[in-house]
């Protein structure tokens, strides 16, 4: 008995091994300190990267345009970046494609006592804006103004563009009325009493969309993936674990926090932990390709060929078609 329970033993260690060994390494680069190292995370300390026959190997970068080098190099396979910049890149001939990962948007936000309440109330302010002048939701957020207050953002007020985390401190300071930040900029501002006044999400309803459209997304190149396919549906079951865990487990939140994954103190994790939640997608990829088929028009005529490059439209094969048709 004592050997036929040893031996079913030695199986299952051989089996697990083999099983370990089979498993395809998905490359994954990521910003070092960007959000999306929660779900990374999340993913590896539980084992569900395994639990769907992929092993994840995740890469730390300083920077995006570090990422986008090793990414177009082949020394990582997926990254995170915005469908706008696939469409960009696919209407000049690359086959980058898009997986969505995130719909949390940017938003403006202004003191809890101020008298600004409503996008016509944005006239003659001191407004900063983070990301730049061809952000989506700064874009978005322009048409949104000229739809419902005939006003324009830009001639309006005075725009001072900043790094996110100076243009919250000054915030807070004072030295802005209002300020458009990204939306974990956004999360820590509302734990300090701050409130949104609009975000991307309602510019983007407003300008035609039918839902929350995923700003983020995990990005690869097509052929990679075709060749791959079984083992990038196994990476983006584990990103659905990681986030369908995140979604229900206030414990995995405060692992992150203790671990120093998450690293905002106090008040502000719940926040966060909320706002994340908030952004994990709920409709289909062919749901969402359909509302950004719509949004790039807008985004299009607002930003130019500076945003778009030479795409007219959102370019066929934008969202990995696996996904948003089944083939």
């Amino acid at each position: 008995m004592r050997a036929r329970l040893m031996a079913l033993a030695l199986a299952a260690a051989l089996g697990a091994a083999a099983a370990a060994q089979a498993a395809e390494t998905i490359r994954v680069g990521v910003l070092k300190f960007g959000t999306v190292n929660w779900e990374i995370d999340t993913i590896l300390r539980n084992r569900l990267d395994a639990r769907r026959g992929v092993t994840v190997q995740v890469t730390p970068f300083a920077g995006e345009d570090a990422s986008g080098v090793a990414f177009r190099s082949g020394n990582v396979d997926i990254i995170v970046t915005d469908w706008i910049e696939v469409a960009r890149q696919r209407a000049d001939g690359d086959d980058m494609t898009f997986a969505p990962y995130s719909s949390s948007t940017g938003g403006i936000m202004v003191k809890a006592a101020s008298p600004i309440t409503s996008i016509a109330d944005l006239k003659g302010i001191k407004l900063a804006v983070a990301g730049g002048p061809l952000d989506k939701s700064w874009l978005l957020l322009q048409g949104l103004a000229r739809k419902q207050a005939g006003l324009d953002l830009l001639a309006a007020n005075e725009v001072s563009y900043g790094a996110p985390p100076l243009l919250a401190e000054k915030l807070k300071q004072g030295e802005f009325d209002a300020a458009l930040n990204f939306w974990h900029f956004n999360a820590r501002l509302e734990a300090d009493g701050f409130r949104k006044l609009v975000g991307g999400d309602d510019a983007a309803a407003a300008l035609g969309a039918a839902g929350q459209v995923s700003t983020l997304g995990y990005v690869f190149h097509e052929g990679w993936a075709n060749r791959h396919r079984e083992a990038v549906l196994g990476f983006l079951a584990a990103s659905r674990d990681a986030k369908e865990l995140l979604k229900s487990s206030d414990a995995e939140w405060d692992r992150l926090h203790a671990d120093g994954v998450v690293k905002d103190e106090g008040k502000a994790l719940q926040t966060l932990r909320d706002r994340y939640r908030d952004g994990i997608p709920a409709r289909t990829p062919r749901e969402e390709e359909a509302d950004a088929e719509t949004l790039f028009r807008v985004l299009a005529g607002l930003g130019g060929e500076k945003l778009v490059g030479k795409a007219t439209a959102l370019p066929p094969g934008t969202y990995w078609s696996v996904l948003t048709d089944g083939k």
